[in-house]
């Protein structure tokens, strides 16, 4: 989708104006990121390079509308949906060295203090028949204990059936996790498709039950730039995960996300554009 060209000046001259008693690092920080991104939307009406200058931390998050909340969390981030009970994505940068991570995985399922509105609860789930299914997964956060941790709050669960959860599901966070030892970082942001409802709800909470689901990657470091989606049903499979490959326009289109919006135009059209498997292999 295209950026707002717009909104970057408006962030900018709003930064420019922030009062005294505002930290200056953060500021200054704020300020070099904005400035380069604006500077790289500049220079895309020159160029279609391929190479990616955009702190890939801010990359990562989609666009979000005014009043959305972004939620930290160590290792990825998300946006938390109060009417679905469940994040709309979950979004991170994901190494070859925290592929390898030792920390073993804690099981403390637990709520998200930091949702204020408050998150799904274990009830919730309790004998409802579907798993507690990461979107961020505990195998990309085992490289310290604190994201671990994190990994198991319940704003980063969906409801997913046993045979999807458990078998396909899994097997595409192993082809990810592949994958980025290969190509050495991905940006991966992942979630629940929440456009196709109505949803069947569980627990006390009404936690909506997703239909489908969705993952996108990013490799943003040359020589071969690239972006793929995937989009799955929520039930079982035996089919491998690359006949569930699309475009990450299809999922934008899908979902009504906008991805990777601060890329250059005419490279975030090219990217998101792709469906190649064969660059992935």
């Amino acid at each position: 989708m295209k950026k707002r060209n717009s909104l970057i000046i408006i962030i900018i001259a709003i930064i420019l104006t922030v009062p005294v008693l505002t930290d200056n690092s953060f500021v200054n920080s704020i300020i070099k990121n904005v400035k380069g991104i604006a500077a790289s939307i500049n220079n895309s009406e020159k160029t279609t390079d391929s190479k990616i200058t955009i702190d890939p931390e801010l990359l990562a998050i989609p666009y979000t509308n005014s009043g959305d909340v972004i939620i930290h969390h160590n290792g990825f981030s998300l946006l938390y949906s109060e009417k679905f009970e469940q994040a709309s994505w979950v979004a991170y940068l994901l190494t070859k060295k925290e592929v390898y991570g030792k920390i073993p995985r804690s099981n403390n399922f637990r709520e998200d203090p930091t949702i204020l509105s408050g998150s799904a609860k274990l009830e919730d789930y309790k004998g409802s028949g579907y798993d507690r299914g990461h979107l961020a997964p505990a195998g990309d956060l085992k490289w310290s204990k604190i994201s671990m941790q994190d990994s198991f709050y319940l704003s980063n669960m969906s409801p997913q059936t046993p045979g999807f959860n458990r078998d396909l599901w899994r097997h595409l966070e192993e082809w990810v996790r592949t994958q980025t030892v290969n190509n050495k970082k991905l940006i991966v942001v992942t979630g629940p498709v929440l456009t196709d409802g109505p949803f069947k709800k569980i627990g006390i909470d009404e936690v909506a039950v997703p239909k489908r689901y969705f993952k996108v990657l990013l490799d943003f470091e040359e020589p071969e730039v690239k972006a793929i989606g995937f989009i799955m049903e929520n039930k079982a499979s035996k089919k491998p995960v690359t006949d569930f490959a699309v475009s990450v326009d299809t999922v934008e289109e899908t979902t009504g996300i906008d991805f990777f919006y601060l890329l250059p135009d005419p490279l975030e059209d090219r990217l998101e554009s792709q469906n190649e498997l064969k660059l992935w292999q």
